[in-house]
Formats: structure tokens, C-alpha cells, sequence
């Protein structure tokens, strides 16, 4: 093989897969390649016939290989694999073989549940504000929308345009999650006719959903994954207690009365089923006005009641992390599907929201100790 032929294969082979964040090399997509004179000839071997990322990796394709210094033009042959490369692949992916949760104990994911105890206090805006202001700062993030009946995260990342949500890939019996602002998202509104379908499940299909997402998604290697927990102490939440112990529990107010108090009961529940407070976020907060003055329409102290309520009895106090004020910008953030930290990072929300993925970055328990599963050479 030449020189020449060698490089524009290690090009190409380094660009990543935009759905499996991985490069092309290691998922053994790039087939044959040869150059001769100044031009090239690679071959792409996609996953699945149709695949939707078809057209940005033979675009990211031809762009690497024509990096390659006295080359000058590039022709990309796309193929679809085989069900042998394809099982292949899978095995790459899921080493271990059989299908199971990544995300219980003992994994090197911090797993963040956002909770409430009522609707309408924009729990949902702030976890897609929050992975969205994680994946800013460096890291690698995931939403599990686990609000089934109430399911809003895909059209607040950018993932419904006109109200359709995109479709996951499948490959064989494994899920690939769509990417929006750089944070991958699986919801059950994927899964749906249109954003209008009503989805009217009892317990038992909660669970198998919320444990298919669990273990059939393939999310990789994520620093963090965020999920959007339905409002209440419900059928989900206790599922995702059984599941994820491990979980950190993001409890979300407004300052009024009515919301802390039904707040404090989704943070029992969660401890209940030994997962751990994280802290509390008021939502909601007073609004400064054109004259300087503030305007607190939801009321004021709704954190402070709950992480009061929560700290009794504990060894350490709950702690409210962050107080988010009321922002216009924020809810038009929402409906257009760009958070708001990252089209307007100078929104008072925005740095609040901002400002509060930090704090979350440099807590949590430690992860000294815990077995790589590697083995030095």
C-alpha cells in the first residue's frame, strides 16, 4: 500500500460517526482504498440502508481524505454493510454480548434525575438547558426523557422540526438515539405518529419503556446522563429508583407554596428508593423589570422550604443550587429548540443555568477507586 493510500486512509477512518460519536476506523466503516496520482477512491460502508447521517459522513469523508497533502479529488463509495459486518460492529459496541442497564450502580456516569412535584414548573426547559450547558463546558451528555405521558424534550433540543420528531436508527436490536446540540436524546415521542399522539400506558408498559430505553440504547460512553422524570411519585419514578439507585435527584420549584410542598413529596419518594438529593433549583424567580424593579410573579423561598424539609433528619443539608429568574427568553428558547444557554449565554437564565451545570460538574461522589475494567500492558 502506498504512502499516499495510507494516509487518506487514516483521514477518513478518523472522522466520527455523528450518531455513534465513534470514528469510522474503529466501527470498520471504511472498506477498501486506493489513490493513484492525485485522486482517491474510499469506500464507506454505512450500517443500514438509508441511514440519516448517510450524506454528512461521505460529505466529512471526502473533506478528510482531500486533506490529505497531493490530493485533489476524492470519490466516496457508499455501501451498506453486511449482516455479518454489521453483527460485527454491534459487537464492537456491546462488548459484553447481552443486553443490560450501563447506568446502575457502579458506573462512570453520573446519572442526574429532574424532578418535580407538579407540572408546569419547567422541569423539562431546565434539563434540556442543563445537558445542553454540560455539553458547552466539555462534556459528554445524555437525556432520557422519561416523561412519558408529558414527553417535551425533543422539540426543546432542536429534534421535532415542524413537529415531527426524528426517528432513532436500529440497528438489529439496538437503538441509536438522535443528536441535538451536541447532547444524544431518546424519548418516547420518537416512537410516536406526531407531537399531538397521546400516549395512554399503565404501569406495566412504563416500565418495559423506561427499561427498554435503558438497556436496548446505545448512548456510549457519557460523563453524564439527564433524566426528565415525569412530575409526581408515580409509576416512573419508582421504576427509575429500582433501576438507577445510584441516581442523583435534581428536585425543581417555583417559589410558591403549592409547588414546594408537592416538591418535597417527589424527593421522599427518590430517597426512599436510596437515591441521593443532589439539591434544589427554584425555577421561576423574580423578573427585573425596564425600571430596575423586580416582579415576583411565582412567588419567593419555594427552595428554601423544600431543601428545608428534605435536610430533616439528614446527616448533611440539602442545598438549593441555583435560583433561575423568569425569563422570555428562556420559554422562546423552548419553542424554537435552542436552549437558551446556548443562543443567548448573556440571558440572566442563561448564566443562572449556566453557572448551576458547573456547580453540578464539580460535585458528586468521588470516582476514585472504581475498576476501569481495563488491564495495564
Amino acid at each position: 500500500m502506498s504512502n499516499h493510500t495510507e494516509l487518506v486512509r487514516e483521514a477518513a477512518g478518523a472522522v466520527i460517526d455523528p450518531e455513534l460519536r465513534r470514528s469510522l476506523a474503529d466501527l470498520g466503516m471504511i472498506g477498501a482504498v486506493s489513490t493513484q496520482n492525485n485522486t482517491a477512491s474510499v469506500e464507506v460502508r454505512l450500517t443500514i440502508a438509508g441511514c440519516p447521517a448517510a450524506q454528512k459522513i461521505e460529505s466529512d469523508v471526502r473533506a478528510a481524505a482531500e486533506s490529505v497533502n497531493g490530493i485533489d479529488d476524492v470519490t466516496v463509495d457508499v455501501q451498506v454493510m453486511t449482516a455479518e459486518e454489521r453483527a460485527e460492529l454491534l459487537g464492537r459496541l456491546r462488548p459484553s454480548g447481552a443486553k443490560q442497564n450501563p447506568f446502575g450502580p457502579g458506573t462512570l456516569t453520573r446519572v442526574i434525575a429532574v424532578t418535580s412535584g407538579k407540572g408546569g414548573v419547567g422541569k423539562s426547559t431546565m434539563t434540556a438547558n442543563l445537558a445542553a450547558a454540560l455539553a458547552t463546558q466539555g462534556f459528554r451528555v445524555g437525556i432520557l426523557d422519561a416523561d412519558v405521558y408529558g414527553f417535551s424534550i425533543p422539540a426543546l433540543m432542536g429534534l421535532a422540526p415542524g413537529g415531527v420528531a426524528a426517528k432513532p436508527t436500529r440497528l438489529d436490536d439496538m437503538i441509536v438515539p438522535p443528536v441535538g446540540h451536541d447532547v444524544k436524546v431518546i424519548s418516547i415521542g420518537m416512537f410516536v405518529e406526531n407531537a399531538n399522539a397521546a400516549v395512554a400506558w399503565r404501569g406495566p408498559m412504563l416500565q418495559r419503556t423506561i427499561t427498554q430505553f435503558l438497556t436496548d440504547v446505545y448512548f456510549g460512553d457519557l460523563d453524564f446522563l439527564l433524566l426528565d422524570l415525569p412530575p409526581g411519585t408515580g409509576d416512573v419514578a419508582i421504576t427509575v429508583g429500582q433501576q438507577l439507585p445510584n441516581a442523583e435527584v435534581l428536585v425543581v420549584t417555583t417559589g410558591q407554596t403549592a409547588a414546594s410542598e408537592v416538591a418535597v413529596r417527589a424527593g421522599v419518594v427518590a430517597r426512599q428508593t436510596g437515591q441521593r438529593i443532589l439539591g434544589v433549583v427554584e425555577n421561576m424567580g423574580p423578573l427585573v423589570l425596564p425600571d430596575g424593579s423586580t416582579l415576583a410573579l411565582f412567588g419567593e423561598g419555594g427552595a428554601e422550604t423544600v431543601a428545608n424539609e428534605l435536610s430533616v433528619g439528614q446527616d448533611k443539608a440539602v442545598e438549593v443550587l441555583a435560583k433561575i429568574p423568569l425569563s422570555l427568553g428562556l420559554r422562546e428558547g423552548g419553542d424554537e429548540g435552542t436552549p437558551i444557554v446556548l443562543s443567548n449565554p448573556a440571558d440572566p437564565a442563561a448564566q443562572a443555568i449556566t453557572e448551576l451545570a458547573r456547580v453540578i460538574a464539580h460535585s458528586g461522589p468521588s470516582r476514585a477507586g472504581i475498576n476501569l475494567g481495563i488491564t495495564p500492558a
